[in-house]
Protein backbone atom coordinates (compact mmCIF):
# COMPACT_ATOMS: atom_id res chain seq x y z
CA UNK A 1 0.00 0.00 0.00
CA UNK A 2 1.29 3.45 -0.75
CA UNK A 3 2.49 5.04 1.55
CA UNK A 4 0.69 9.07 2.53
CA UNK A 5 3.39 10.17 4.00
CA UNK A 6 3.31 13.87 3.54
CA UNK A 7 5.51 14.68 0.78
CA UNK A 8 7.61 18.06 1.81
CA UNK A 9 8.36 15.51 5.10
CA UNK A 10 7.53 18.25 7.45
CA UNK A 11 7.11 18.67 10.95
CA UNK A 12 5.57 21.43 12.77
CA UNK A 13 2.27 22.95 12.60
CA UNK A 14 0.55 24.13 9.29
CA UNK A 15 1.74 27.22 7.88
CA UNK A 16 -1.94 28.82 8.18
CA UNK A 17 -0.97 29.23 11.89
CA UNK A 18 2.56 30.66 11.18
CA UNK A 19 2.74 34.12 12.50
CA UNK A 20 1.57 36.51 10.14
CA UNK A 21 4.31 37.88 7.89
CA UNK A 22 5.34 42.00 7.92
CA UNK A 23 4.83 44.38 5.59
CA UNK A 24 8.68 44.55 5.13
CA UNK A 25 8.06 40.63 4.69
CA UNK A 26 7.07 41.25 1.18
CA UNK A 27 10.23 42.32 0.31
CA UNK A 28 12.10 39.12 1.03
CA UNK A 29 12.51 36.60 -1.46
CA UNK A 30 9.85 33.82 -1.38
CA UNK A 31 13.46 31.57 -2.02
CA UNK A 32 16.91 32.54 -1.60
CA UNK A 33 19.59 30.03 -3.09
CA UNK A 34 23.35 31.39 -2.32
CA UNK A 35 26.14 29.14 -3.69
CA UNK A 36 24.51 25.86 -3.05
CA UNK A 37 26.89 22.99 -3.78
CA UNK A 38 25.39 19.15 -3.41
CA UNK A 39 28.69 16.39 -3.90
CA UNK A 40 27.17 12.84 -3.42
CA UNK A 41 28.35 9.74 -2.28
CA UNK A 42 31.21 8.68 -4.71
CA UNK A 43 31.74 12.12 -5.80
CA UNK A 44 29.37 13.01 -7.81
CA UNK A 45 28.62 16.67 -8.03
CA UNK A 46 25.06 17.47 -8.67
CA UNK A 47 25.47 20.97 -7.85
CA UNK A 48 28.12 23.08 -8.25
CA UNK A 49 27.43 26.68 -7.09
CA UNK A 50 23.71 27.24 -7.70
CA UNK A 51 22.62 30.47 -6.45
CA UNK A 52 18.96 32.09 -7.74
CA UNK A 53 16.41 34.39 -5.96
CA UNK A 54 12.36 33.95 -6.25
CA UNK A 55 10.29 36.82 -5.46
CA UNK A 56 7.00 36.44 -3.67
CA UNK A 57 3.93 35.44 -5.34
CA UNK A 58 6.32 35.27 -8.55
CA UNK A 59 5.36 32.14 -10.59
CA UNK A 60 8.84 30.55 -11.68
CA UNK A 61 10.07 28.02 -14.17
CA UNK A 62 13.17 25.75 -13.15
CA UNK A 63 14.12 24.41 -16.48
CA UNK A 64 16.94 21.85 -17.75
CA UNK A 65 17.97 17.98 -19.29
CA UNK A 66 17.33 15.29 -16.97
CA UNK A 67 20.71 15.24 -15.24
CA UNK A 68 21.08 18.79 -14.49
CA UNK A 69 20.33 18.85 -11.16
CA UNK A 70 16.56 19.94 -10.35
CA UNK A 71 15.32 17.00 -8.44
CA UNK A 72 18.79 18.08 -6.21
CA UNK A 73 18.14 21.33 -5.79
CA UNK A 74 14.34 20.59 -5.07
CA UNK A 75 14.98 18.38 -2.69
CA UNK A 76 17.33 20.42 -0.78
CA UNK A 77 14.76 23.57 -0.84
CA UNK A 78 12.32 20.72 0.54
CA UNK A 79 14.64 19.54 3.21
CA UNK A 80 14.71 16.08 1.46
CA UNK A 81 18.53 16.18 0.85
CA UNK A 82 20.59 17.44 2.80
CA UNK A 83 23.31 20.24 0.80
CA UNK A 84 27.22 19.80 1.23
CA UNK A 85 27.32 23.68 1.29
CA UNK A 86 25.89 27.16 0.62
CA UNK A 87 22.83 29.12 2.03
CA UNK A 88 18.93 28.31 1.25
CA UNK A 89 16.43 30.76 2.77
CA UNK A 90 12.86 30.79 2.65
CA UNK A 91 10.84 34.05 3.33
CA UNK A 92 14.01 34.86 5.25
CA UNK A 93 13.89 31.31 7.46
CA UNK A 94 17.18 29.39 7.06
CA UNK A 95 16.89 25.85 6.69
CA UNK A 96 19.63 24.66 7.80
CA UNK A 97 19.12 26.83 11.39
CA UNK A 98 15.21 26.36 11.81
CA UNK A 99 14.28 23.61 9.17
CA UNK A 100 10.71 23.53 11.21
CA UNK A 101 9.53 27.19 10.13
CA UNK A 102 11.12 27.18 6.88
CA UNK A 103 9.27 23.76 6.05
CA UNK A 104 6.27 24.75 7.49
CA UNK A 105 5.77 27.32 4.25
CA UNK A 106 6.22 25.18 1.50
CA UNK A 107 4.13 22.48 -0.37
CA UNK A 108 5.51 20.12 -2.65
CA UNK A 109 3.70 18.08 -5.62
CA UNK A 110 5.94 15.66 -6.58
CA UNK A 111 6.22 13.94 -9.70
CA UNK A 112 5.38 10.34 -8.57
CA UNK A 113 1.56 9.48 -7.52
CA UNK A 114 2.27 8.85 -3.17
CA UNK A 115 -1.15 8.63 -1.73
CA UNK A 116 -2.72 5.91 -0.78
CA UNK A 117 -5.02 4.39 -3.65
CA UNK A 118 -7.51 2.23 -1.53
CA UNK A 119 -8.22 5.77 0.07
CA UNK A 120 -10.78 7.98 -1.00
CA UNK A 121 -9.96 11.61 -2.04
CA UNK A 122 -11.95 13.56 0.85
CA UNK A 123 -10.11 11.08 3.22
CA UNK A 124 -6.54 11.47 1.90
CA UNK A 125 -6.73 15.72 2.35
CA UNK A 126 -8.40 15.38 5.43
CA UNK A 127 -5.52 12.86 6.75
CA UNK A 128 -3.18 15.24 5.20
CA UNK A 129 -4.13 17.78 7.00
CA UNK A 130 -4.05 16.14 10.79
CA UNK A 131 -0.49 14.98 10.27
CA UNK A 132 0.05 19.03 10.31
CA UNK A 133 -2.37 19.74 13.37
CA UNK A 134 -5.23 21.04 11.31
CA UNK A 135 -8.46 20.56 13.61
CA UNK A 136 -11.21 18.11 11.75
CA UNK A 137 -13.72 20.24 11.05
CA UNK A 138 -11.81 22.82 9.62
CA UNK A 139 -9.29 20.48 7.33
CA UNK A 140 -12.77 19.48 6.23
CA UNK A 141 -13.76 22.69 4.71
CA UNK A 142 -10.64 22.82 3.47
CA UNK A 143 -10.99 20.35 1.64
CA UNK A 144 -13.89 20.46 -0.11
CA UNK A 145 -12.59 23.87 -0.93
CA UNK A 146 -9.93 22.51 -2.56
CA UNK A 147 -11.37 19.52 -4.35
CA UNK A 148 -14.11 22.04 -5.82
CA UNK A 149 -10.92 24.05 -7.38
CA UNK A 150 -9.21 20.69 -8.79
CA UNK A 151 -12.59 20.17 -10.01
CA UNK A 152 -13.05 16.73 -7.77
CA UNK A 153 -15.54 16.96 -5.40
CA UNK A 154 -17.80 14.76 -7.62
CA UNK A 155 -15.48 11.84 -6.75
CA UNK A 156 -14.77 13.10 -3.27
CA UNK A 157 -15.94 9.81 -1.76
CA UNK A 158 -15.07 7.19 -4.39
CA UNK A 159 -11.94 5.13 -4.15
CA UNK A 160 -8.61 6.99 -5.49
CA UNK A 161 -7.59 4.25 -7.61
CA UNK A 162 -10.07 4.52 -9.80
CA UNK A 163 -8.96 8.03 -10.85
CA UNK A 164 -7.61 9.12 -14.16
CA UNK A 165 -4.25 10.19 -14.67
CA UNK A 166 -5.26 13.93 -14.96
CA UNK A 167 -7.31 13.66 -11.80
CA UNK A 168 -4.54 11.75 -9.47
CA UNK A 169 -2.12 14.91 -10.77
CA UNK A 170 -4.92 17.53 -9.26
CA UNK A 171 -5.79 15.53 -6.11
CA UNK A 172 -1.81 15.32 -5.73
CA UNK A 173 -2.05 19.93 -5.73
CA UNK A 174 -5.39 19.81 -3.49
CA UNK A 175 -3.62 17.75 -1.14
CA UNK A 176 -0.26 20.51 -0.78
CA UNK A 177 -2.87 23.20 -0.90
CA UNK A 178 -3.97 22.02 2.44
CA UNK A 179 -1.66 23.67 4.52
CA UNK A 180 -2.05 26.84 2.88
CA UNK A 181 1.95 27.18 1.89
CA UNK A 182 3.00 29.99 1.19
CA UNK A 183 5.61 28.48 -1.65
CA UNK A 184 4.03 25.25 -3.57
CA UNK A 185 6.83 23.70 -5.31
CA UNK A 186 5.90 21.58 -8.45
CA UNK A 187 7.98 18.98 -9.97
CA UNK A 188 6.44 18.15 -13.31
CA UNK A 189 3.02 18.24 -12.37
CA UNK A 190 1.30 17.50 -15.88
CA UNK A 191 3.70 14.42 -16.82
CA UNK A 192 1.84 11.65 -18.57
CA UNK A 193 -1.36 13.64 -19.02
CA UNK A 194 -2.98 14.40 -22.65
CA UNK A 195 -3.28 18.00 -23.68
CA UNK A 196 -6.57 18.79 -22.78
CA UNK A 197 -5.87 17.64 -19.00
CA UNK A 198 -2.77 19.18 -18.68
CA UNK A 199 -4.57 23.22 -19.77
CA UNK A 200 -6.65 22.40 -17.24
CA UNK A 201 -4.40 22.12 -14.81
CA UNK A 202 -3.11 25.25 -15.89
CA UNK A 203 -5.85 27.33 -15.00
CA UNK A 204 -5.86 25.48 -11.85
CA UNK A 205 -2.21 27.08 -11.11
CA UNK A 206 -3.10 30.30 -12.32
CA UNK A 207 -5.66 30.58 -9.88
CA UNK A 208 -3.91 29.51 -7.13
CA UNK A 209 -0.94 31.91 -7.65
CA UNK A 210 -3.36 34.77 -8.75
CA UNK A 211 -4.61 34.11 -4.80
CA UNK A 212 -0.48 35.32 -3.90
CA UNK A 213 0.76 31.91 -3.14
CA UNK A 214 4.25 31.84 -4.90
CA UNK A 215 5.12 28.67 -7.23
CA UNK A 216 8.42 27.10 -8.46
CA UNK A 217 7.60 24.48 -11.37
CA UNK A 218 10.26 22.46 -12.90
CA UNK A 219 8.36 20.55 -16.55
CA UNK A 220 9.91 19.44 -19.41
CA UNK A 221 6.95 21.07 -21.60
CA UNK A 222 8.38 24.17 -22.39
CA UNK A 223 5.09 25.56 -24.10
CA UNK A 224 3.86 24.87 -20.14
CA UNK A 225 6.73 27.58 -18.80
CA UNK A 226 6.30 29.83 -21.39
CA UNK A 227 2.74 29.95 -20.77
CA UNK A 228 2.65 29.99 -17.03
CA UNK A 229 5.35 31.57 -15.56
CA UNK A 230 7.11 34.89 -15.23
CA UNK A 231 10.79 34.42 -14.33
CA UNK A 232 13.17 31.36 -15.07
CA UNK A 233 16.23 29.75 -14.39
CA UNK A 234 18.09 27.32 -16.45
CA UNK A 235 19.89 24.76 -15.13
CA UNK A 236 22.28 22.37 -16.94
CA UNK A 237 25.22 20.10 -15.46
CA UNK A 238 24.74 21.37 -11.78
CA UNK A 239 25.16 24.80 -12.72
CA UNK A 240 22.60 28.11 -13.17
CA UNK A 241 23.49 28.77 -17.12
CA UNK A 242 20.81 31.65 -17.61
CA UNK A 243 18.09 33.53 -15.26
CA UNK A 244 15.79 36.08 -15.40
CA UNK A 245 12.47 37.19 -16.92
CA UNK A 246 10.92 35.40 -19.32
CA UNK A 247 10.05 37.83 -21.45
CA UNK A 248 13.39 39.50 -21.41
CA UNK A 249 15.29 35.55 -22.54
CA UNK A 250 13.17 35.00 -24.91
CA UNK A 251 13.58 38.87 -26.52
CA UNK A 252 17.26 37.85 -27.14
CA UNK A 253 16.61 35.45 -29.58
CA UNK A 254 17.00 36.56 -32.78
CA UNK A 255 15.18 34.60 -34.37
CA UNK A 256 11.21 34.42 -34.61
CA UNK A 257 9.06 31.22 -35.91
CA UNK A 258 5.65 32.07 -37.55
CA UNK A 259 2.92 29.51 -39.08
CA UNK A 260 1.46 30.56 -41.83
CA UNK A 261 -1.78 29.08 -43.33
CA UNK A 262 -2.36 29.63 -47.02
CA UNK A 263 -5.44 29.73 -48.77
CA UNK A 264 -4.47 27.12 -51.64
CA UNK A 265 -2.39 24.20 -52.31
CA UNK A 266 1.55 25.00 -51.20
CA UNK A 267 3.67 23.78 -54.70
CA UNK A 268 6.01 21.03 -54.39
CA UNK A 269 8.75 23.87 -53.89
CA UNK A 270 8.92 26.72 -52.05
CA UNK A 271 10.44 29.89 -52.58
CA UNK A 272 13.99 30.69 -51.33
CA UNK A 273 13.63 33.61 -48.86
CA UNK A 274 17.86 35.22 -48.35
CA UNK A 275 17.83 34.46 -44.50
CA UNK A 276 14.64 32.71 -43.82
CA UNK A 277 13.68 29.10 -43.07
CA UNK A 278 10.41 27.44 -44.64
CA UNK A 279 9.18 24.27 -43.72
CA UNK A 280 6.30 22.86 -45.37
CA UNK A 281 4.18 21.10 -42.57
CA UNK A 282 0.97 20.28 -45.02
CA UNK A 283 -0.25 21.02 -48.03
CA UNK A 284 -2.05 23.77 -46.44
CA UNK A 285 0.86 25.18 -43.49
CA UNK A 286 4.15 26.15 -43.82
CA UNK A 287 6.70 27.49 -40.70
CA UNK A 288 9.03 29.96 -41.14
CA UNK A 289 11.78 31.22 -38.88
CA UNK A 290 13.13 34.67 -40.12
CA UNK A 291 15.88 37.09 -38.01
CA UNK A 292 13.77 39.54 -35.88
CA UNK A 293 15.15 42.14 -37.99
CA UNK A 294 13.55 40.65 -41.43
CA UNK A 295 10.57 43.31 -42.92
CA UNK A 296 7.69 40.97 -43.07
CA UNK A 297 6.35 42.58 -45.89
CA UNK A 298 9.53 41.43 -47.75
CA UNK A 299 8.71 37.65 -46.91
CA UNK A 300 4.80 37.71 -47.90
CA UNK A 301 5.84 39.81 -51.21
CA UNK A 302 8.04 36.74 -52.01
CA UNK A 303 5.35 34.27 -51.17
CA UNK A 304 2.95 35.75 -53.37
CA UNK A 305 5.17 36.24 -55.95
CA UNK A 306 5.45 32.42 -55.83
CA UNK A 307 1.64 32.00 -55.78
CA UNK A 308 1.79 31.39 -52.41
CA UNK A 309 -1.65 33.61 -50.77
CA UNK A 310 -1.29 33.41 -47.02
CA UNK A 311 -4.77 33.56 -45.08
CA UNK A 312 -3.29 33.75 -41.26
CA UNK A 313 -0.41 33.82 -39.41
CA UNK A 314 0.66 32.84 -35.59
CA UNK A 315 3.27 32.88 -33.64
CA UNK A 316 5.22 29.49 -33.28
CA UNK A 317 5.36 28.22 -29.26
CA UNK A 318 8.92 26.83 -29.09
CA UNK A 319 10.47 30.35 -28.94
CA UNK A 320 11.33 28.70 -25.08
CA UNK A 321 12.55 25.84 -26.42
CA UNK A 322 15.20 27.63 -28.69
CA UNK A 323 16.29 29.15 -25.75
CA UNK A 324 17.17 25.86 -23.93
CA UNK A 325 18.59 24.53 -26.73
CA UNK A 326 21.15 27.45 -27.02
CA UNK A 327 21.79 27.21 -23.49
CA UNK A 328 22.53 23.57 -23.06
CA UNK A 329 22.92 22.06 -25.98
CA UNK A 330 26.46 20.77 -27.15
CA UNK A 331 27.32 24.57 -28.92
CA UNK A 332 27.13 25.90 -25.29
CA UNK A 333 30.14 24.26 -24.69
CA UNK A 334 29.44 22.35 -21.23
CA UNK A 335 31.40 19.63 -19.91
CA UNK A 336 30.46 16.03 -19.82
CA UNK A 337 27.14 15.29 -18.55
CA UNK A 338 27.15 14.12 -14.74
CA UNK A 339 24.09 11.62 -12.77
CA UNK A 340 22.11 13.68 -11.05
CA UNK A 341 21.16 11.33 -8.02
CA UNK A 342 17.81 10.45 -7.04
CA UNK A 343 16.30 12.71 -4.31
Amino acid sequence: MTDHTPPSAVAGTPAAHATPASPDAERVPALSVQDLHKTYDGGVQALKGVSLEVRPGDFYALLGPNGAGKSTLIGIVSSLVNKTSGQVRLFGVDIATDRDAAMRLIGLVPQEINFNMFEKPLDILTNYAGFYGIPRAEALVRAEEELKRAQLWGKARTMSRTLSGGMKRRLMIARAMMTRPRLLILDEPTAGVDIEIRRGMWETLREINAAGTTIILTTHYLEEAESLCRNLAIIDHGRIVEQGPMRALLARLDVEGFVLDVADTLPEALPDIPGAKLVKRDAHTVAIDMPRAMDLNRVFASLDAAGIRVRSMRPKTNRLEELFVRMTGPQAGNETATTEAAA
